[in-house]
């Protein structure tokens, strides 16, 4: 699922493209990704798009009369961009003076849902709560991680509390901390809290600011949360960046957290739920013991 710095990068390209052009006609070949009946989506056409936000992981598209679209891509909703004519296999497209911006889902699940609504109002009803990293400061980030007893890595992707966050970054950014993915938020000390949230900003700019590198006036045709180039996620069993031992992971229902034992939980292996129900007694404790079975012959 595209997080705050791949939702930045396509506000990036969509506001260079799109921002003060009004819009023409809508091609809706799906009639279920539209969750909404009113206002209709046919009110929409002849209207100016004035402005472009992000809403937690939410893209909103602001037109004339006070009319919101809300773009929620969940897992596999992408945009497409082309000049000349609708982009292959769109769900719904939009032809505006400059162009056609489409919105296209792999896979047979249909997750993705936009939401119209009139009003500023109606608009704040999707909005999840979670604070807003780089406004916030350090006392509203602590204030925010405390006010829950949850993992670090539960209260870093709960879009109530922080705003953009997902699996992919949150590794990441646990990973820059060395912080445990199951420390609990209240059982942190403040030196433990403000680095946190020192490797939070620092990591998601530098994303943000890579892609928007990376693709410069380019409109973005791969957006994922997921870079060949991160240190922890997607990683396992590859060298940790940091320190070079191999990086490790929790796997549970449909994901993963990967993480350095010996830069984030002292050495410990976190059991992985199936792996340890699994082998029991057997589930190596520490990086020692993993790396004495690795050397035991069969």
């Amino acid at each position: 699922m595209p997080e705050y710095p791949d939702i930045e990068l396509y506000l990036s390209a969509l506001r260079r493209r799109v921002q003060g052009k009004r819009l023409l006609t809508i091609d809706q070949k799906d009639p279920f990704v539209l969750r909404t009946v009113e206002p209709p989506l046919s009110s929409l056409p002849g209207l100016r798009l004035e402005s472009l936000e992000r809403l937690g992981k939410r893209i909103v598209l602001g037109f004339e009369q006070d009319l919101w679209l809300i773009v929620h891509l969940m897992i596999a909703g992408r945009f497409r961009w082309a000049e000349q004519k609708v982009p292959a296999g769109c769900l719904l497209a939009w032809h505006f003076e400059s162009g056609w911006l489409g919105l296209t889902e792999a896979g047979s699940k249909r997750r993705a849902k936009i939401h119209l609504v009139q009003g500023r109002e109606a608009l704040l009803h999707h909005d999840p709560g979670g604070l807003d990293l780089f406004s916030c400061g350090l006392d509203g980030f602590t204030q925010q991680l405390r006010s829950r007893r949850h993992t670090l890595k539960r209260s870093l992707t709960d879009p109530t509390l922080f705003s953009g966050i997902g699996n992919a970054y949150s590794d990441e950014i646990l990973l820059r901390a060395r912080l445990s993915p199951v420390r609990l938020s209240t059982q942190l000390s403040d030196a433990e809290v403000e680095r946190l949230y020192l490797a939070t900003l620092e990591i998601l700019a530098q994303w943000r600011d890579r892609l928007q590198a990376q693709w410069g006036d380019k409109f973005p045709t791969t957006v994922t949360a997921f870079h060949t180039d991160m240190a922890a996620h997607g990683k396992y069993l590859q060298p940790c960046p940091q320190c070079s031992q191999l990086i490790q992971r929790i796997r549970y229902a449909d994901n993963e957290t990967n993480y350095c034992a010996q830069c984030q939980t002292g050495g410990r292996l976190l059991a992985d739920r199936s792996l340890s129900r699994l082998l029991k007694q057997d589930w190596p404790r520490t990086l020692e013991e993993l790396e004495e079975r690795r050397h035991r012959p069969l």
